[in-house]
């Protein structure tokens, strides 16, 4: 069911992808739009948090949040072959996108070839906002930078016009859907916080 794009959303879309082009972002964003800075940002913090841990502590993490990016991505996939939304860059003119490691622009008369597309919802956005939320439940204390990631993510998929705002603010609610499905199973576990957070109707911490 491919569906036009909303008046006011291809307004947040000129205002971001056009209205915010710099030399410094057409280095950072494809940088951070690629899945080797996810998983580089996630390995880090995790690495960092678990460093006075145990191994089995660390594997109940690292697969948490394996889970929680396979299960927003794989979702996310099987939305967008149902709703067909042309990604911008293959749907407008004049939009910058970025290919074989060089930018490029599509002209004034681009005319759109493709039928149907995968844009709706963003699977980046999601697979960032799930591993955020989930990453919260173990470290509730990193709540002030915890949204920097999947913020970021988002605002480059925009950038290098793979995504429209709404692309990724439903990428954003299904991530945090799918990691209230991973922190619920990790709740029923008994699975305590690692920074000594208190979650409400936390069950009493288990020691490993």
């Amino acid at each position: 069911m491919p569906f036009a794009t909303p008046p006011w959303d291809a307004a947040i879309f000129d205002a971001l992808h056009f209205g915010t082009r710099n030399a410094v972002f057409d280095v950072l964003m494809p940088l951070v739009s690629s899945p080797a800075f996810l998983w580089l940002t996630v390995g880090l913090a995790v690495a960092a948090g678990l460093r006075n841990r145990t191994w089995s502590r660390r594997a109940v993490v690292f697969v948490a949040l394996v889970a929680s990016l396979a299960l927003a991505d794989a979702g996310t996939n099987v939305v967008k072959k149902q709703v067909g939304r042309l990604r911008p860059l293959n749907a407008l003119p004049m939009v910058h996108y970025h290919e074989d490691g060089e930018w490029r622009q599509r002209p004034a008369d681009f005319v759109p070839v493709k039928p149907r597309g995968n844009s709706y919802p963003s699977a980046h956005a999601a697979n960032s906002m799930a591993v955020a939320c989930v990453a919260l439940f173990f470290w509730p204390r990193a709540v002030r930078f915890a949204w920097t990631l999947p913020f970021l993510v988002g605002f480059s998929r925009v950038y290098l016009a793979k995504h429209y705002p709404t692309d990724v603010a439903m990428g954003w609610l299904f991530g945090v859907a799918v990691a209230c499905c991973v922190c619920a199973a990790l709740t029923a576990l008994r699975v305590p916080s690692l920074d000594g957070a208190s979650r409400p109707d936390a069950s009493p911490p288990v020691r490993t």
